[in-house]
This record gives structure tokens, sequence and C-alpha cells, in this order.
């Protein structure tokens, strides 16, 4: 089976994380998608939250959408910290050996890829399929990936570029308007 495995904090999950998930299962491209909320981030500032309810947030949220053939998966809750894609991406694998595991990503994770732990294994191994967001160069991106594969005479990247349709909001400006007493619900999953 096909697996997108979409990982990250989902605080809180939203229509442009929507729009991704019905694209991906939508067109064929994978069986089902994982969502897998992180607890932390290991390139960003540590989060006073444990990340479990964030997992039941997107339970609920995913919950309202029965179409969606996408799976909620906690297995970075129970991992050790850090919670490093690629370990979560071998856990995957080592849970179901049967499946085939793509990463998706957004471009801007694209541009820092390289400042990952073990970002050619996942390139190599797993492969990425990369949304459009606002500001970057998904062709130039890979290209430049590319290169360096090349270069340095590794196996090739995968990477995958999508025509997904762009949402520009993200969950920082949700959580900034819900700050300021704005009514962001129509921007939630």
């Amino acid at each position: 089976m096909k697996v997108a495995v979409y990982s990250g904090s989902f605080n809180p999950l939203h229509v442009g994380h929507l729009a991704i998930m019905e694209f991906l299962t939508g067109e064929g491209l994978f069986d089902v998608l994982y969502l897998v909320v992180s607890p932390k981030n290991p390139l960003k500032e540590i989060s006073a939250d444990t990340g479990l309810d964030r997992y039941e947030a997107a339970r609920a949220a995913v919950s309202r959408h029965p179409g969606l053939r996408v799976k909620v998966d906690d297995i970075e809750l129970t991992m050790e910290a850090p919670q490093y894609t690629i370990k979560t991406l071998d856990a995957l694998k080592k849970r179901e050996p049967e499946n085939e595991f793509t990463l998706v990503i957004g471009a801007d994770n694209l541009a820092i890829l390289p400042r990952w732990k073990s970002y050619r294994r996942i390139l190599t191994e797993y492969g990425v399929a990369v949304y459009p967001r606002e500001g970057y160069d998904m062709e130039a991106l890979k290209d430049g990936l590319l290169a360096e594969c090349r270069r340095l005479h590794l196996k090739k990247y995968k990477i995958m570029l999508l025509d997904a349709p762009r949402v520009d909001i993200s969950s920082t400006e949700i959580r900034e308007g819900i700050a300021r007493g704005e009514d962001m619900s129509g921007w939630l999953m």
C-alpha cells in the first residue's frame, strides 16, 4: 500500500491541511494518508504541550470528514525525543514493512531539508511529495537537491512535486487571530 506520511504540529488543523489531504488521497497518488502529530519539532522552540491534546483535536477534526482516507497516527507521541522524521519513517516501516511510505512536506521545508537529520536517507529510501508554498520555487529547490545527489554519486533522490491547491493560511496566523479575539472558525478543519 502506498502511504503518504504528513507530519507536523497541526496546531490547529485548518482548511489548508484539509485541501492537501484531499488532494493526496483523491488524486490516486496514495492509498491512505497517515497524519502524524508531532509532540515537538526539533528545529523549533520548545513547546509547553506534549502533543496529546493536538492528537485528540486532530482525531476529532478528521472524524468530521468521513470521506477522507486519513488515519491520525500517534506514533511520535510514544517515541523517545527528539522525534526526528527519519526515526518516524523507520518506525513506520518496521511496524508495517509491506507498505511504501512517502513523506509529505511543503516547499518551505524542502528549502531547509538539508538541515534535517539524515535527510539524504529520507530522500533515497522514502522520498518526498512536495506541495507549493508562497515564495518558494519548487523546481529550483528540486534541481539543487538532484544536483547534490549526482555530485555525491548517491542513489537518486525521490522528489515528487505536487500541483496541489494552495490555501494561504497558517496555524500561526489562526492562533494569532484567536489571541486577538477574531473569529477564525471558518479556517478550521
